[in-house]
């Protein structure tokens, strides 16, 4: 019997089947680079959702887009800005089921003026986003996001229910909402529920039956349930894979008997965002230095939390492989070493649990000038970047069909600047 394949090897030389030395050697590091096969191939798990919505904010890069939307995939977007991608990307405003759903749990001004000038269904998140859109388009529909009053996540900052939430309309509330879009004639066709992430169907199950029973409450106007998003990503080898086709099940079965309540058909949506990309995304960063700092082995590398920050903000867990192909990877060992970046900061770490504990992983011997690959990066990753010590912005590059593709120019450092102005004396 074969051995079991290895997912998150110690080396790795090429990504899509594109050599990671050509990559560097055309773009530079630090560089994102996205597998749109692995992107395509996490869409297809979906099929048997009647919607999959996806929640651009995990990567909102026009190339990803526009490479979900020919797979079908419809798009969420929780700012103006989002909107303004979606459309670039080849959404439209009207259609059924929409293809671009604006869900928040408020609207900023620019927001509002856009959903209304666009004609975007919204889904509240809050009474006061009822009523301002009220207020402006009576008559309408909406959908409400609901908060079950419990939530799942691997972070309490990614934890999006329960009473420390901000998201949603707290579930006792909900009749008040009704009322609220009553008053202005609106009219609820949808039940959205997101409250974080995890594989245990025991959870999921009391998710899918809460946003039911909410659907209960306000009645037949109800024709969309949505199961959110949240679905975990393997960062471990021992992380498990998700059943999709067992959290359809959940969904698809309460769905069935609020149908038969209701006397009429209900769609079945599904929100993925980080499920989409992150495993297809690689973060290509240079080691610039080495060092021991008494019993830890420094590799320190020029991408830091200004390219990816959920290590420092939620001691995330990220596979770090050596550009190496097998045989050269055979003649090395492996070392536990803490993995740096260049920032001005003691924070600037990959590898570090929640509240800034700095581990030591597993990484091949390298040596100063050879590449690093920081896996499973295409969620989070680059949307959440920042210029912080005057960092320019990384490039990003889409692998399709064996090419590689620019889909970002990296940032120069008169970028960093333009916009800004010195008053005159």
């Amino acid at each position: 019997m074969a051995p079991p394949e290895v997912r998150f090897p110690a080396a790795r030389s090429a990504i899509g089947g594109v050599p990671i030395a050509d990559l560097v050697a055309a773009f530079g590091t630090p560089t994102y680079v996205y597998d749109a096969a692995r992107i395509e191939a996490q869409i297809d798990r979906f099929k048997a959702f009647d919607t999959v919505r996806y929640a651009q904010k995990a990567n909102s890069n026009l190339a990803i887009l526009d490479l979900v939307r020919r797979k079908g995939v419809l798009v969420d977007a929780v700012s103006a800005g989002e909107i303004h991608r979606a459309e670039l990307a080849g959404y439209s405003a009207s259609g059924k089921p929409a293809p671009i759903v604006f869900t928040a749990d408020i609207f900023d001004r620019d927001s509002l003026e856009m959903v209304l000038d666009r004609g975007v269904p919204v889904n509240c998140g809050s009474p006061d986003m009822i009523d301002q859109y009220g207020e402006r388009v009576p008559g309408g529909e909406i959908t409400l996001r609901i908060n079950p009053g419990f939530g799942h996540g691997h972070s309490r900052k990614t934890n999006t229910g329960g009473e420390h939430s901000k998201h949603g309309i707290w579930h006792a509330n909900l009749e008040d909402a009704v009322m609220l879009a009553d008053k202005h004639g609106l009219r609820v066709t949808g039940i959205h529920m997101h409250i974080g992430s995890g594989v245990d169907f025991e959870h999921l199950a009391k998710v899918s039956a809460a946003a039911v029973g909410f659907a209960r409450r306000v009645g037949s106007s109800v024709r969309t349930l949505s199961a959110g998003g949240g679905l975990p990503t393997p960062y471990r080898e021992e992380d498990p894979e998700v059943d999709i086709d067992a959290y359809f099940a959940i969904w698809d079965r309460d769905r069935k008997a609020l149908e038969e309540t209701f006397g009429h058909a209900v769609e079945l949506e599904i929100e993925p965002g980080r499920f989409l990309t992150a495993e297809a995304g690689s973060l290509l960063t240079e080691i610039r230095a080495t060092k021991k700092m008494g019993s830890n082995t420094f590799y320190l590398v020029d991408a830091g939390f200004n390219n990816l920050a959920r290590p420092i903000l939620y001691g995330s867990h990220h596979p770090i492989s050596l550009a190496l192909d097998a045989e050269e990877a055979a003649k090395r060992s492996l070392r536990k070493v803490v993995v740096g970046g260049p920032l001005c900061e003691s924070g600037d770490i990959f590898t570090q649990d929640e509240g800034g504990i700095v581990r030591s992983e597993p990484v091949l011997e390298a040596r100063v000038g050879e590449i690093l690959t920081i896996e499973c990066a295409g969620a989070y990753g680059f949307v959440m970047s920042s210029n912080y010590n005057s960092k320019p912005f990384a490039a990003e590059v889409l692998v399709r069909d064996g090419n590689a593709h620019l889909v970002r120019r990296r940032e120069t450092v008169e970028d960093l600047v333009r916009g800004e102005s010195i008053p005159e004396a």
